[in-house]
């Protein structure tokens, strides 16, 4: 009996010596958590970091769909998107403009504006009016890093310019229609909104899709 118990002693004693007492457990689960720490720290600091593109909140898109624009009276027709607004503009500078055919485009999605402006020929020379038009295009020359100049020639016998101005400008995209006898006619796009091509680059390259569609089903009456 005695030996039983020496015997039960010696295989307590063996198993102590490989369990370890709670203060034991502690400081070995505080040893593996900063071994942890320390192969997580060296392989973190020895991976390549990529920093996260500079970017702008998604704008949503509508899907293209056009009305007719087609007033009594108007010297001009055309064709514009479902999502825009057009509205008589009754100042120019705080003066009444010119004639009453000049109309504002409003695109209240977006925040911007396609102003048209309307001229008569016969009261004005067409050399006037084409070099007023290039004028004003080069007034952003300041702040434009270039300007690109693209004719215009239609099967409705509708020719004028189209100029794209690059950079941070007020007005990135202009044109002027003319028949060179009777009719003249401006359009140029402005933002609600600071300069700044970056952030306003999707709705520019989809909205100048709408006034090249304006352009390509404009016809003089």
């Amino acid at each position: 009996m005695q030996k039983i118990k020496n015997k039960k002693r010696f295989v307590a004693g063996i198993l102590q010596q490989f369990t370890p007492n709670k203060r034991t457990r502690n400081n070995l689960i505080e040893k593996s958590f900063l071994s942890s720490l320390i192969v997580f720290s060296f392989v973190a600091c020895n991976s390549t970091y990529v920093p996260k593109p500079k970017g702008y909140y998604q704008i949503p898109l509508p899907p293209k769909a056009y009305r007719v624009f087609n007033e009594p009276g108007y010297p001009y027709s055309f064709e514009y998107p479902v999502y825009a607004d057009i509205k008589k503009d009754s100042s120019f500078f705080g003066e009444a403009p010119e004639n009453p055919w000049w109309i504002n485009i409003s695109f209240p999605q977006f925040g911007g504006r396609l102003y048209i402006t309307y001229k008569d020929v016969g009261k004005n020379a067409i050399e006037k009016l084409v070099n007023d038009a290039f004028n004003m295009t080069n007034k952003h020359t300041v702040k434009a890093s270039g300007i690109d100049n693209a004719l215009i020639a239609t099967p409705n016998n509708i020719h004028g310019m189209f100029f794209k101005v690059q950079g941070d400008v007020a007005t990135a995209n202009q044109f002027f229609l003319t028949d060179s006898t009777r009719h003249f006619l401006r359009g140029a796009l402005y933002f609600d909104a600071t300069p700044n091509q970056d952030s306003i680059r999707p709705v520019n390259d989809f909205l100048v899709k709408d006034m090249q569609h304006l352009i390509a089903s404009f016809r003089w009456k």
